[in-house]
């Protein structure tokens, strides 16, 4: 006969469970293909990921495009509850209710996320457009991309990194910034304390002795700016001791047309892209 303390502990089990039922994944998305908690999900992903995902789940400059069938964190339904849930350490990726954006999300809520994003997926075309060798070629030679950008630790720091661009940003978006760069400015460093990092806005000083000095911004206060030119020489300079302050949307990046960059070049420049940021 099982003792009093023994019947107590069991009973004491049950009742946990009862009362406290587990709120991580199960195996499965109890929602999938369900049209109505598709358009639930869409509801729920405005609210709270199309800050960093943008609108149609199509990549927001901080977070990567969902529409893509391949996904760099994930690889399941149930792998995407836990990186919702519990974010990505070391990425901008959130825990679930912790980025002061949105509210915090209910286990059925999070599936309906994860259904709208399966139902707006795009397969992989059945042959990627570009080479990848060639643009690897090309972005650190004839084209002059690294002069500018770094990918992996290797290239310039004047523009973004653009390691995790093929994963975060669509092929459609990646072509606008090169043929129009100034009509998206991206997102330049992000700190802790600050909720949206800075563009990457130009901006062209004139110091006390008359020396003109244009470059982006790389940190800005009220009273100081730190600034990198085309040359990377990093400057750091007091406000009320510059002739002359202005900042301008006009991206230092060059507008590359068909002509000075043809479409075959760029498509396998961001074939190399697509290829490295959805390692």
């Amino acid at each position: 006969m099982r003792s009093p303390f023994l019947r107590f502990c069991w009973g004491a089990a049950l009742l946990f469970f009862v009362l406290f039922p587990r709120s991580h994944a199960g195996d499965r998305n109890p929602f999938a293909n369900d049209p109505k908690a598709a358009k639930a999900g869409e509801y729920e992903f405005r609210i709270n990921c199309a800050l960093c995902h943008g609108l149609g789940a199509r990549g927001g400059g901080r977070g990567p495009d969902l529409t893509r069938a391949q996904k760099k964190h994930t690889h399941n339904d149930v792998e995407m509850f836990q990186v919702i849930s519990n974010g990505i350490p070391g990425t901008a990726m959130p825990a679930n209710g912790t980025n002061g954006q949105g509210v915090g999300m209910t286990d059925e809520e999070i599936w309906q996320i994860i259904t709208y994003i399966r139902s707006v997926e795009v397969k992989a075309p059945g042959k990627p457009i570009g080479n990848v060798a060639q643009g690897k070629k090309l972005f650190y030679g004839d084209a002059n991309c690294s002069l500018c950008h770094m990918i992996e630790g290797k290239g310039g720091r004047l523009g973004p990194e653009l390691t995790a661009i093929g994963a975060s940003r669509t092929r459609e978006s990646i072509v606008d910034s090169v043929r129009n760069p100034s009509r998206r400015l991206a997102w330049g460093l992000a700190e802790a304390t600050k909720e949206f990092p800075q563009e990457y806005e130009t901006i062209t000083v004139v110091t006390a002795d008359d020396k003109e000095i244009k470059g982006v911004a790389l940190n800005e206060d009220n009273f100081s700016v730190q600034m990198m030119d085309s040359s990377e020489q990093i400057y750091l300079l007091d406000k009320d001791k510059l002739h002359s302050f202005k900042k301008s949307r006009e991206s230092m990046m060059p507008v590359f047309t068909p002509e000075v960059l043809s479409d075959k070049d760029l498509n396998d420049i961001i074939a190399y892209l697509i290829s490295v940021g959805t390692k």
